[in-house]
């Protein structure tokens, strides 16, 4: 009998009240109205407790909703029918400030994770012998391809008033101005459906919605934080993440990409991970070649994680709602989201594909 594909049929999100998740609880309760009880994965918020065990069906990081979509994957090659993958954390208006503060300083009050970064990036711009000078010119260009995705995402809604103000654009640390930072300011929840495709066939949805789970490459270090640093700078496992993926996939992401035919978004925190995923990718063969790259391409769909905001551990869902729509809607077949856990430690690659290009 052959392996069933899973595939995403259905992909919401509401952002600071924006948005509804209407669309993937209605096929939810279809489901449920013919006897079908979808098994549910979590992405879980920041009131989590970061050093504790992850539960079974929870996921945690950046990476957790790719990870959560290699499970998904597998539970559906595996005979399950249905699938959802959730996430939801209120960080805009769930928390008081030091709350905030004390549960996102997950390796210590005397670490924070902007200087966490900082030693990163300066231990990747050492194994690649490039200046300071060189990595802030690089951040600036990020930033501003940043900045097209973002308006091109929000269409007719958007407004400079969007835009952060001067203030954003000091800098907070050595490396860092805060537009080169996520910004967790946002209330999120988003969800997925995924299915086989006879279950999508009895609930009637289109083909045109479908987005087949091509391939997911996972790849994570040993630890995380201060000592695992100098193996994080070298990105090693992101380059199998991503190779595993493509191999899966079977596909030359750089030549789709490059061509026109496929979408990208890039995990975008702080800087030295989206360079670091330019250039274990292929896509750039050394970082100088950075600016010119990105002068010609979008890295991502939804305008990074500083300007599209970041609710802690779901961007990456946020990414694949997003993606969901822009491959059902537009002419591109192929999309490629990656995912980032804490320092780096985590790295993941999932890969999809609209149904008609197949």
């Amino acid at each position: 009998m052959k392996t069933p594909s899973a595939f995403i049929i259905g992909a919401a999100k509401q952002q600071d009240k924006v948005g509804s998740l209407d669309q993937v609880l209605l096929l939810e309760s279809q489901l449920l109205q013919q006897g079908i009880t979808p098994k549910h994965l979590v992405i879980e918020p920041l009131e989590a407790d970061w050093h504790s065990p992850e539960k079974v069906h929870h996921f945690r990081s950046g990476c957790a909703p790719i990870e959560a979509l290699a499970e998904a994957k597998k539970l559906i090659e595996n005979g399950e029918a249905a699938v959802v993958i959730s996430g939801e954390d209120h960080i805009r208006t769930g928390y008081s400030r030091e709350n905030r503060l004390s549960k996102m300083a997950v390796y210590g009050q005397s670490y924070p994770l902007t200087q966490a970064y900082t030693d990163l990036a300066r231990a990747f711009s050492d194994n690649h012998t490039i200046t300071e000078q060189q990595f802030k010119e690089f951040s600036s260009a990020l930033f501003e391809n940043y900045q097209i995705s973002f308006r091109n995402a929000l269409s007719d809604s958007f407004t400079p008033e969007l835009l952060p103000d001067l203030r954003w654009h000091k800098p907070i640390t050595d490396l860092f101005r805060g537009v080169d930072c996520a910004n967790p300011m946002v209330d999120f929840s988003g969800r997925l459906l995924l299915t086989r495709a006879d279950i999508a066939e009895q609930l009637g949805v289109d083909k045109s919605q479908w987005l087949k789970v091509k391939a997911v490459g996972l790849s994570r270090l040993d630890g995380d934080g201060r000592e695992f640093l100098n193996d994080i700078s070298r990105y090693e496992h992101l380059q199998q993440a991503y190779q595993q993926a493509c191999g899966e996939a079977n596909i030359d992401f750089v030549h789709l990409f490059k061509s026109g035919d496929a979408l990208l978004e890039t995990y975008t925190c702080y800087p030295v991970v989206p360079m670091a995923f330019l250039l274990v990718s292929g896509l750039v063969e050394v970082l100088e070649d950075i600016p010119d790259f990105l002068a010609e391409h979008s890295i991502t769909i939804t305008g990074g994680m500083n300007l599209a905001k970041a609710a802690w551990n779901n961007p990456a869902l946020n990414a694949l709602v997003l993606m969901h729509h822009r491959l059902c809607d537009g002419p591109e077949k192929l999309g490629l989201i990656h995912g980032n856990g804490g320092l780096g430690y985590r790295q993941g690659v999932a890969i999809v594909e609209r149904v008609d290009a197949i």
